[in-house]
């Protein structure tokens, strides 16, 4: 199960009555738990399968490519940047270095404005937009869900 049919059965399950999902394949466990109006939570553990020869429980995938998050009108001038995935969010390219961006800063269509870290890969996100963040609406390290408002951007 890669992270797209990961997606996709969060989205089903968002929009279904089912409260709890859990699928289990070979080598594969994927727990879902909705609670409440929040998001839901999902729980996926690798496990290797009794008849195959032990190997690492690592999903293999391609380096990374920067992703754009898609901007969603917010108001006539404001447009909000939303994450892509699921993951962590990291706004500086590292621990002892600045931020992407800040709130004032003017960006352009292909600057990226913060990374996601997602099975151990980290995604460059980049503004599709030209304009200045006026809003940051996430913290650093934690957490994020598809779809969630990261920046609000006033459009240039």
């Amino acid at each position: 199960m890669d992270t797209k049919e990961i997606q996709r059965l969060l989205d089903y399950i968002a929009k279904s009555p089912l409260a709890e999902v859990s699928i289990e394949t070979e080598g594969l466990k994927v727990s879902v738990k909705k609670h409440g109006e929040a998001a839901p939570s999902v729980q996926v553990v690798h496990s290797p399968s009794p008849a195959a020869t032990p190997a690492p429980a690592v999903a293999a995938a391609a380096p990374a490519a920067p992703v754009a998050a898609a901007p969603a009108p917010v108001a006539d001038n404001l447009y909000t940047v939303k994450s892509p995935m699921i993951g962590t969010i990291y706004l500086a390219p590292g621990p002892d270095k600045g931020n992407y961006v800040e709130v004032g800063s003017s960006i352009e269509p292909g600057k990226t404005v913060c990374m996601i870290e997602a099975m151990k890969l980290f995604n460059e996100i980049d503004a599709e937009v030209s304009g200045k963040i006026v809003k940051i609406l996430v913290d650093n390290a934690t957490p994020v869900e598809f779809d969630q408002p990261l920046f609000l951007v006033e459009k240039a």
